[in-house]
């Protein structure tokens, strides 16, 4: 099993190269975050056009082949059949995906917007407010969860249909071969980028969860109380994660839908109802006008960087993730179709998504605007306390914010336990059950990395650092567009069963014929 181990070069490149970081991220975070910003402001400013084409491309691509004949064929053998049920599938994909960074820029991102507006209109007003939640709405739809589509589908049609591994160096075969060189870095640097980003995740999540606790329960805010989070957060997803598949994850998955639902349904019909239901319509309704508009949006005259901090931010960060959280979705996905896939993945959780928005978000806007509190510029001082600010002002806040908390552990496990399944398999050559040993092993590293730098301050320029990773991904992206119309475009569409009764239909009558 060591040899296995530590004998795979993919495993040993990626520990290493996150090793070094996390060291000159703890002992160094001011050097370190100086030109981790400087790499990552520069890759942005030259190429956040190129995130935002790219986004649009593969769009484009997915709603193509999802219409297409292509549609009918399934991530699998024509037989087979969806391994989750649909409930525990949308489940999965959205705690895997962006569940925790939802429970967080649910209240935040449109009080954000609010308070300093997209468009420089002035702040704090009724159009203000309108702009912030067509923003928040399109920036957590379909174009983010996009990227994890695309990479969901090659891998998993490679490995449930063509019985390949499910690794994003094999995706990438058709284009860039199949030498170990080039395979061992794609997939390096896949590893590289899942880790750093869960682990920066997981201790931004530990930090919401102290404000909560302090907000609730007077803790304080404390690296002893954030040790003791990574503690038990750590111990929940090694279980989960020794459990396999269709038992931690799923249950976990499943409880946090419902949690998610509860405080939804709660705030709903506690909060400003109607008006909630009147900004949902009026917010999808601006998402759709301005999709494309939004998708395109750069600031070359006016010079301005609002553009730069959230839309092409938001797109490297969904990138940067992309190899995890696409093989993930590509595990859970097995036995669905490609319309079904494609759809379930761009419409489902991006329809929750805007849901969320709509009634926390909703809710913190109706009580600036009409009973002068002001969460917004509460937000602008302190991002993680939006969502404990906002329960402030409805009926059993205290109740609702345990509530919250609990939702935010369970994301956070959810998607640490996800990560440690898939960065297993990332290095034990795309095994669909990678040995436990494997997961305990990434599991440790990340708590430790998350505690480390939390420990030091150093979380913010490992975050920075883990988006750098998204300009090679980008073009990595394309390229698998790419693959997988050259893998499509020979594979037979299955028969449908109106062709297959009209063949049999013709097949009676010609047998008929011949009797006479």
């Amino acid at each position: 099993m060591d040899k296995k181990l530590f004998g795979n070069p993919v495993f040993i490149v990626s520990t290493a190269v996150i090793l070094l970081l996390v060291i000159l991220g703890a002992f160094m975070p001011e050097e370190f975050g100086s030109v981790a910003g400087s790499l990552f402001n520069f890759t942005t400013l030259n190429f956040g056009w190129f995130y935002l084409l790219a986004v649009f491309i593969i769009i484009l691509f997915l709603v193509l082949i999802s219409i297409s004949k292509y549609g009918s064929i399934r991530l699998g053998a024509d037989t087979d059949r969806p391994e989750f049920p649909f409930f525990t599938w949308i489940g999965m994909l959205f705690s895997a995906g962006f569940g925790a960074g939802l429970v967080f820029w649910g209240v935040a991102e449109p009080m954000s917007h609010f308070f300093t507006t997209p468009f420089g209109n002035e702040a704090q007003t009724e159009e203000a407010a309108r702009i912030a939640m067509g923003y928040s709405f399109f920036h957590w739809g379909v174009s983010q969860w996009s990227v994890f589509a695309i990479v969901g589908l090659v891998i998993g049609f490679l490995q449930f249909r063509k019985k390949k591994s499910g690794l994003v160096s094999t995706a990438l075969e058709p284009v860039v071969g199949n030498k170990p060189l080039i395979k061992h870095s794609i997939d390096s640097l896949a590893v590289i980028a899942t880790v750093m980003g869960i682990a920066t995740s997981l201790g931004l999540g530990v930090l919401q969860m102290n404000g909560g606790l302090d907000a609730v329960f007077g803790t304080g805010n404390s690296f002893t109380v954030q040790l003791s989070i990574i503690g038990v957060m750590f111990l929940a997803y090694t279980l989960s994660s020794s459990t396999g598949l269709h038992k931690g994850i799923a249950y976990l998955s499943n409880l946090n839908l419902g949690l998610a639902l509860v405080l939804m349904v709660f705030v709903f019909i506690a909060g400003p109802t109607v008006f909630i239901l009147e900004t949902f319509t009026l917010a999808i309704g601006d998402y759709i006008t301005n999709f494309v508009s939004y998708s395109l949006r750069l600031q070359p005259y006016q010079g301005g960087d609002w553009v730069l901090g959230w839309t092409i931010f938001y797109w490297a960060w969904a990138i940067a993730w992309s190899p995890f959280v696409g093989a993930f979705v590509a595990r859970v996905s097995r036995g669905r179709t490609i319309r079904e896939f494609v759809m379930g993945v761009l419409v489902i959780p991006p329809a929750i998504a805007c849901v969320w928005i709509a009634v926390f978000g909703g809710t913190a806007l109706w009580y600036d605007l009409n009973a002068g509190t002001a969460i917004a510029e509460a937000v602008d001082a302190d991002l993680t306390s939006a969502l404990f600010q906002t329960f402030d002002v409805l009926p059993l806040a205290v109740l609702m914010s345990i509530l919250a908390i609990l939702l935010i552990f369970t994301f956070l496990v959810t998607s640490a336990d996800s990560a440690t399944y898939i960065l297993a398999s990332m290095t034990s050559y795309g095994s669909l059950n990678p040995p436990t040993v494997f997961k305990i092993v990434w599991g440790v590293l990340m708590s430790a990395i998350a505690a480390v730098l939390l420990y030091a301050g150093g979380l913010e320029a490992l975050q920075t650092a883990s988006l750098i990773s998204a300009l090679p991904f980008t073009v990595l992206l394309l390229m698998m567009v790419w693959a997988f119309v050259k893998i499509i475009r020979n594979e037979a569409p299955p028969i449908k069963k109106s062709d297959l009764r009209q063949f049999r239909r013709l097949e009676k009558e010609a047998s008929k014929q011949k009797r006479r």
